[in-house]
């Protein structure tokens, strides 16, 4: 099996260097390039493609929101995961909106490193549990505040039983390993549900799914099996 080709974006150079450090201990990792910007961290997925890209959130010029956005926009394959700090919670929700695979505080261990990473290449999301609970602030915010996201009733109807208590446990802002363990599932079959559960409802994302969750209350509803 090849190595996991991981990118670090961060323009603090010691940050660099110690994530470099921690990942090279890592079974199947391979750290394919370091940038201390987002443009030059566009450059480098042109060219090496990586799979992961370790994206600081607070960067002078472009943020790692922007830097999210561009790279998922510009290479979908490669998945994001976002380092943040205790005082970044302005920035959490922006990045998942933009599709971020994951949420790490500057210092997480080794093995959560490595977690989040799988993670994010297997489908899920890992959330600090410590952002964990101010993500799920801003969904509902955002929920508040956006406009509606329509979806018609008959789609609705085309829900399975089954279905429902995932759709709540996104719109709880649960990653899939938490959905999985929650409802006894395979983390696979928690993907499957997730992807038929947005082609029924025609929603793009996750995103959108915890968000319509929330402003129709099915977070808290929908029938039980």
């Amino acid at each position: 099996m090849k190595d996991i080709k991981v990118l670090i974006v961060d323009d603090q150079e010691l940050i660099r260097e110690s994530l470099k450090v921690v990942l090279s201990v890592s079974p199947g990792m391979e750290v394919i390039g370091e940038a201390a910007g987002v443009a030059e961290a566009l450059k480098i997925c042109a060219q090496n493609k990586p799979d992961v890209v370790l994206m600081d959130i607070r960067m002078p010029g472009m943020d790692g929101v922007e830097g999210t956005r561009l790279v998922r926009e510009r290479y979908p394959e490669t998945k994001v995961i976002v380092l943040t700090t205790f005082d970044d919670d302005e920035y959490v929700f922006g990045a998942l909106k933009h599709g971020a695979s994951g949420y790490l505080l500057k210092g997480a261990s080794i093995a959560e490193i490595s977690q989040a990473i799988k993670v994010a290449l297997e489908g899920g999301a890992m959330i600090n549990p410590t952002v964990a609970s101010k993500v799920i602030d801003q969904f509902s915010s955002m929920a508040k505040g956006s406009a509606r996201l329509q979806v018609e009733d008959e789609v609705v109807k085309d829900i399975s039983k089954s279905e429902w208590p995932v759709i709540r446990a996104v719109g709880s802002g649960m990653s899939n390993k938490e959905i999985a363990g929650e409802l006894c599932l395979s983390e696979g079959t928690v993907r499957n549900a997730i992807s038929s559960i947005l082609l029924k409802l025609g929603l793009r994302d996750r995103t959108q799914l915890a968000i319509w969750a929330v402003q129709t209350g099915a977070v808290n509803g929908g029938p039980r099996e």
